[in-house]
């Protein structure tokens, strides 16, 4: 997970921790006389369920991590997991000595199979001693969303394919392709349809014959062209004439220049070669995918700026 997304995850954390925690104190404070009573406490954690909208049920555990009480759901107790020993789970670990609060990490339920967040809060008797926690499960899907839209980073990254396909990369070569033969039609014709004809996002598939392209008129479909459609120009009438958006982050004249390098990269090396390539150009970011089944992601701009001279030193 790379840097930007961990900070966005934590910042949403600290938020859900912010709008849990006070609630989670007050239920452990109101019940710490009488904690060691089960149906005391099994009628308390009802009462503070049906005040907590967000949360699936809550359950209560003894100062050694032993659940002591059902289970309570907005469908009554369930004791299924009366006596249930959670003292290894990771909600519990490290939360005594350090805080009184804490949140876990989001996991996958093992019965649903839905992520799902655990909040303990520990609770003290008037001496403040420890007596035992209090447990909420919340499904991801019922948390009120405070997540503002995440960002993908501009940065260079490179990700490693396949060990198997690396392993073989020099018993291979690269086989000329329909489109190889034909890139003056294709280029120009991607390039149309990147610039005149909305479509914000093609992917070339060298190796395969075939783009796939997203319209800012329906980006929720992409759209298959067939190595018949990449030599055909007249496709282009299928397609209506769009203004280069002003949302674009790649310069219009910068399309061809990109598809281009793309071309390059392509016939580069016999060994180490260009599959595929896409380009979107709202966000400018391209993706390459190569023979040793390495991707890179990077700006279309740091493409450019880095030439050919780059990548013939090492393109793996």
């Amino acid at each position: 997970m790379v840097q930007p997304l961990k900070a966005a995850t934590q910042k949403q954390r600290e938020e859900l921790t912010s709008l849990l925690g006070p609630s989670m104190y007050a239920m452990a404070a109101d019940c710490r006389d009488f904690f060691a009573e089960r149906r005391a406490v099994e009628r308390h954690l009802a009462k503070a369920l049906s005040e907590m909208p967000y949360c699936k049920h809550l359950f209560a555990l003894d100062a050694a991590g032993q659940q002591f009480c059902d289970n309570i759901t907005r469908d009554g107790p369930d004791p299924v997991h009366f006596g249930r020993d959670r003292s290894e789970r990771p909600y519990l670990q490290g939360l005594v000595g350090t805080t009184d609060f804490k949140l876990s990490e989001a996991y996958i339920s093992r019965n649903k199979k839905r992520p799902m967040l655990t909040a303990v809060q520990v609770v003290r008797d008037a001496n403040g001693h420890l007596a035992g926690f209090i447990g909420a499960d919340f499904d991801l899907r019922d948390l009120p969303a405070t997540e503002e839209l995440y960002c993908e980073s501009h940065d260079w990254r490179q990700v490693k394919g396949d060990p198997a396909i690396r392993g073989g990369l020099f018993a291979q070569q690269r086989a000329q392709s329909l489109i190889d033969d034909q890139l003056d039609v294709v280029l120009p014709l991607i390039t149309e349809l990147l610039t005149e004809r909305g479509v914000f996002h093609g992917k070339l598939h060298f190796s395969s014959n075939r783009a796939t392209i997203w319209l800012m008129d329906d980006p929720m479909n992409y759209r298959l062209l067939d190595s018949t459609a990449l030599l055909d120009p007249d496709i282009c009438l299928a397609y209506k004439q769009r203004p280069y958006p002003d949302k674009a982050s790649v310069p219009r004249e910068n399309v061809a220049k990109v598809l281009d390098m793309f071309s390059k990269l392509r016939f580069a090396d016999e060994t180490i070669y260009l599959r595929s390539g896409s380009l979107n150009i709202c966000n400018g970011l391209v993706s390459m995918n190569f023979s040793c089944d390495g991707t890179h992601y990077v700006r279309h701009d740091e493409l450019l700026e880095k030439g050919m001279d780059f990548w013939l030193g090492g393109m793996t």
